[in-house]
């Protein structure tokens, strides 16, 4: 599902008109869409006390059209008007010919009908702004929102529906007027906007749900950035044939942990694992071997030559290089610390690698901070290569504050691709994938329960072992993060999101996985 910027909206909908799906089918559609979505999240609309507030555009005039539904549904619904719509409005006709009661702003004294309003309204429409820049609501837009937010800390079952957006949140950088108000269920037009996955906007949007409205599917075939869904990750899940064996599905070799983060090594390898990787193998600082052996019974091991107990020597690279021949991914990084001697082995490792030696590779950790203290590292490495930061690992590898990369982690995302090259992942809620040529797919899943310590450690073992299976970077990272969020949205369906543990969402992933292929 293809995620548009305001202005891509505004394109696809002079296109849909160019077709033959003008702009008033449109607002039909999307009325009546809304309605249909209103009414499933009352259950029904009988005699349900419905308050619509109405703009002065396209999102007022869908707001209208779902007015004129849900009360010939029987809904008892009241028009809020915050701008004037003369008689020459046809859905602002069709709500008068049926005496449906409506209320201009600007002759509310004080604001007392809306007051009255409120008080026995079971769900608030905001039809008020949708697709757009962010503006400045001032004025009786502010007022009216205000007593809004009041109404619904003096009754917190009040439901608020958002048209397209919350009114005041910008469709493209998710920034928000401070008279946004936070909605239960946000329906968007046609298709998600990039505002609902940044923050603070995310914070806003409740529920999302995306309504069709009749644009045809094929005019936003182009648009580069998508939605990750379950639809489109099955799509790209690998197949796993009866006949198959375990060098089928591919071999991936871990180079991870270190004395003080002996759990990322396990954490890794299990992920890979965990998602189908026909085999894995753990390189490791030899004296931590008998620890890893006795919790980690399913992977072989290379034990590697330390520089002290706990520590990879830096001359190690040469044992690792040997073993590298018999694998298709190497996954590096995992825990492996900030040694002096370790961050040599890594860029003898990588920055070294023998030209007849060709693993994809997934780089997490302190590889990424190694690589941040390497002049043009990525002019040096060549090999395919999917790399995995989180906020703050991002701000040393591109030298920007960590303000600028949150709040603008797609744009950095996908300049940080194409400057090196490599598949970006960009960790954190909505997490980004950003691919060398442009194209971006966004994680719909933003659960606090994933920030803890360890979660990334599986996210790039997933990653590593769908890569193993012949994924490419791009779709092995996005099926990776998608599995990897929708485990940790089943952990915390059984046990909430306080005192989720990066190890449980191992068992969840295989269990994710057959989710989505049973559709």
């Amino acid at each position: 599902m293809k995620i548009v910027t305001a202005e891509q909206m505004r394109e696809l909908d002079r296109r849909a008109a160019e077709l033959g799906v003008p702009s008033p089918v449109l607002m039909e559609n999307a009325g009546l869409a809304i309605a249909q979505e209103v009414k499933g999240w009352l259950g029904s609309t009988a005699r349900r006390h419905i308050l619509v507030l109405v703009g002065p555009g396209n999102n007022g005039g869908d707001g209208l059209v779902a007015a004129r539904h849900l009360h010939d549904w029987g809904a008892r619904v009241n028009v809020y008007l915050c701008h004037s719509r003369g008689d020459d409005d046809p859905n602002y006709r069709l709500i008068t010919e049926r005496g449906i009661a409506s209320t201009l702003a600007t002759e509310d004294k004080d604001l007392a009908e809306l007051g009255n309003m409120l008080a026995s309204s079971e769900l608030v429409i905001d039809a008020l702004f949708g697709t757009g820049k962010l503006r400045p609501l001032g004025g009786i837009y502010s007022e009216v929102l205000t007593r809004v937010r009041q109404a619904k800390e003096a009754k917190p079952s009040l439901s608020i529906v958002a048209v397209d957006l919350p009114s005041g949140l910008d469709a493209d950088s998710g920034a928000i007027d401070p008279s946004c108000v936070a909605a239960d269920l946000t329906i968007t037009l046609g298709y998600p906007k990039l505002g609902l996955f940044a923050f603070p906007g995310g914070e806003m949007a409740g529920q999302l749900v995306v309504a069709d409205i009749g644009i045809p599917a094929n005019l936003g075939q182009d648009i580069a950035v998508e939605l990750l869904t379950e639809q489109s990750v099955r799509s790209m899940l690998p197949r796993r044939p009866r006949s198959a064996h375990k060098g089928t599905f591919g071999r991936v070799l871990v180079c991870a942990g270190s004395i003080h983060y002996i759990g990322a090594a396990y954490l890794a390898c299990e992920g890979a694992m965990r998602v189908g990787a026909g085999l894995v193998t753990l390189a490791l600082a030899q004296s931590l071997q008998p620890i890893l052996a006795a919790k980690l019974t399913e992977v072989t091991y290379v034990p590697l030559p330390e520089s002290e107990p706990g520590f990879i020597d830096a001359q190690a690279s040469e044992v690792l290089h040997q073993w590298l021949s018999d694998y298709d991914v190497l996954l590096m990084g995992c825990g492996l610390s900030q040694h002096p001697s370790v961050m040599e082995f890594i860029r003898n490792s990588l920055l070294q690698m023998p030209p007849n030696l060709t693993p994809a590779l997934v780089l997490d950790a302190d590889v990424l901070n190694t690589l941040a203290q390497t002049p043009e590292w990525w002019q040096k490495l060549s090999l395919n290569a999917i790399l995995t930061p989180h906020p703050g690992e991002m701000t040393r590898l591109t030298a920007l504050p960590v303000e600028e990369v949150q709040s603008d982690r797609l744009r950095v995302a996908r300049e940080a691709a194409s400057r090196w090259q490599k598949t970006v992942v960009l960790k954190g809620a909505h997490t980004i994938v950003a691919s060398p040529e442009g194209r971006v797919k966004i994680s719909p899943i933003a659960n606090p329960g994933l920030a803890s310590a360890g979660t990334g450690d599986v996210l790039s073992g997933a990653i590593a072992g769908l890569l193993a299976q012949g994924l490419s970077c791009l779709d092995a990272a996005a099926c990776g993060v998608y599995l990897h969020g929708m485990a940790g949205e089943m952990v915390e369906a059984e046990l909430g999101d306080a005192g989720m543990v990066a190890g449980d969402l191992l068992p969840a992933l295989p269990m994710a996985i057959k989710k989505i292929k049973q559709g």
